[in-house]
C-alpha cells in the first residue's frame, strides 16, 4: 500500500495494490474508487484531500510491514 500526496492540488491517492484500475466510481463529492478488472478496489482518490482529512498526522498501530518515508 503507499499513500501519495499532491500538494499542487490537494490530492491524496491511496494505493492499494499493484494492479492497474480498470473502473473509477465516485462515491461523494471528490472520492472516487478505483477498481481493476475482476471488480477489487486497487485505489482511492481523494481530492481537496487537507480539507476532507487530517494530513498533519498518520498513525500506523500494531501495523504489520515495513514504513517507509520518501520525501520530495
Amino acid at each position: 500500500m503507499k499513500l501519495n500526496y499532491y500538494p499542487e492540488t490537494d490530492s491524496l491517492y491511496i494505493d492499494l495494490s499493484l494492479k492497474a484500475g480498470s473502473e473509477s466510481r465516485e462515491i461523494s463529492e471528490g472520492v472516487v474508487l478505483d477498481y481493476d478488472a475482476e471488480g477489487n478496489l486497487v485505489g482511492i482518490d481523494i481530492d481537496n484531500a487537507g480539507k476532507k482529512l487530517n494530513l498533519e498526522q498518520l498513525v500506523l498501530s500494531k501495523f504489520p510491514a515495513k514504513v517507509q518515508t520518501l520525501t520530495a
